[in-house]
Formats: structure tokens, C-alpha cells, sequence
């Protein structure tokens, strides 16, 4: 008996360290994709780091469902499992790693469920700047809500707004051209309107305000034509002014 019960704490170890090295895996994917949060991250209180990166990893799998093109019929299943994820993290019943860190979290998961669905239509090239934000309006609000219950703070009012933009931005960093409304001209003009429209501090919880300014100083860096390599030191001026709220 002894030994049959040492054999079934060695299985729930070694399940232990499997759902570790898979979460740890889905968090340095989104670090080696933006490796100045390192730098930053001091900003962020020690005990929301790590939700922070989760809660962010998890934007980033919507990001690259919603930026997948060709034939999308993988990603659009796997926004639909994301969906039933979801609404088992507000009953606590996690399946994926990310799920650990985050499903414990009180949030609105069956808005950001109902809100995925979204994404499928808001791969289609937007006639306009209204239709681009019309699109993804529900995904950023959804966003947004979870979000704030994520770093325990009140819905800020334009919080949506922020989620927005940065979720733009990325689309036509990923895609180019095809994400460009017809109307708005090209690339560069439209990536000119979106910077116009993206305060240098956005609305939200500290996580956001900093992940919001990395973001935007990619966005400046490309429109300028040259690669992002910011200096330390205007790390620490950017991601303080964005930390101070």
C-alpha cells in the first residue's frame, strides 16, 4: 500500500511540473515577444506580475486568432474552445495552464466569452476608421471589464478605448495593408490616425498604462522607419510617467 501511495504522489508531481513547464512556456512566449516588460515590469506590483503576464499571454492567443489569415478554420475552433474555456473559469474549471493563474480571478469571463466570436468578423478589411472600431468595440469592452477586475480596480471610462487602439495597432503590425480601412489611405496614414488617437498615458489598471506604452513606442518606431531599440533610460522615463496614473 506504501508504495502504491508513493506511486500516486509521484504521478500528481510529475502532473504538477507538467502544468508548470506549460504555463511557464505560454508566459515566455508573450516575454520573448515584448522582452522590455522585463525592464518594466518593476512598476507592477510583485504580486500582480505574474497575472500580468498571464492575463497578457491570453491576449496575445486572441491577437494571433484574430490576425490568423488564409484558411482561418483552425483558429476560428480554437476561438470556439476559448469560449467554453472561459465560461469554466467563472465556474472554476480550468483546462488550459493560464487558467491556473487567472481562473481564480472574480471577473466577467462569459462577457469576454460572448464578445470572441467578434474576431472572426473582424478580419474582414473595414470600409472606414468607424467600421475598424465598430468591430472589435464588444472584444475591447469585454477586455477592459476583465480586465479590471484582473488588478482589483474600478472600470476606468475610457479603459475600452486603450484595449482598442493597441488592438489596431497590433493588427496592422501583424497584417500590413490588409488591416487598413479602404477609406484611410495607407499604412502610414493610417497608423498616423491611430497614434493621434492614443494618449502617450491611457486609461486603465498600472499593467495596462505600461504594456499601452511599450506598444505606442513601437507604433512611433515604425512610423519614424526605423527599429524599436529604446535605451534604458528612456524605458524608465517612459514606464514611470505611464505607472503614475
Amino acid at each position: 500500500m506504501a508504495g502504491r501511495q508513493a506511486g500516486f504522489g509521484l504521478i500528481q508531481r510529475n502532473r504538477g511540473n507538467d502544468v508548470s513547464s506549460a504555463l511557464d512556456s505560454f508566459l515566455d512566449k508573450w516575454r520573448d515577444r515584448w522582452p522590455e516588460w522585463t525592464f518594466v515590469e518593476r512598476f507592477v506590483a510583485e504580486g500582480d506580475r505574474t497575472r500580468a503576464v498571464a492575463w497578457f499571454a491570453l491576449q496575445q492567443e486572441f491577437d494571433n486568432i484574430l490576425n490568423a489569415t488564409g484558411d482561418t478554420t483552425p483558429q476560428d475552433a480554437k476561438l470556439a474552445w476559448w469560449g467554453e474555456e472561459l465560461r469554466s473559469w467563472a465556474a472554476q474549471r480550468s483546462r488550459h495552464p493560464l487558467g491556473r493563474v487567472l481562473e481564480p480571478v472574480r471577473a466577467p469571463w462569459d462577457q469576454l466569452a460572448d464578445a470572441l466570436p467578434s474576431l472572426m468578423d473582424a478580419r474582414e478589411q473595414p470600409a472606414d476608421a468607424a467600421q475598424a472600431r465598430s468591430a472589435l468595440n464588444a472584444y475591447a469592452n469585454a477586455i477592459a471589464a476583465v480586465e479590471a477586475a484582473v488588478f482589483n480596480e474600478a472600470p476606468a471610462s475610457r479603459a475600452a478605448d486603450a484595449v482598442l487602439t493597441q488592438t489596431l495597432a497590433q493588427r496592422v503590425q501583424d497584417l500590413g495593408a490588409a488591416a487598413v480601412p479602404r477609406a484611410s489611405g495607407d499604412e502610414t496614414q493610417w497608423e498616423k490616425q491611430l497614434l493621434s488617437a492614443w494618449p502617450s498615458r491611457v486609461a486603465g489598471p498600472r499593467p495596462r498604462r505600461l504594456y499601452a506604452s511599450l506598444a505606442r513606442a513601437r507604433q512611433q518606431a515604425r512610423l519614424k522607419g526605423g527599429e524599436y531599440q529604446p535605451s534604458p533610460a528612456a524605458l524608465l522615463w517612459r514606464s514611470w510617467w505611464a505607472a503614475r496614473g
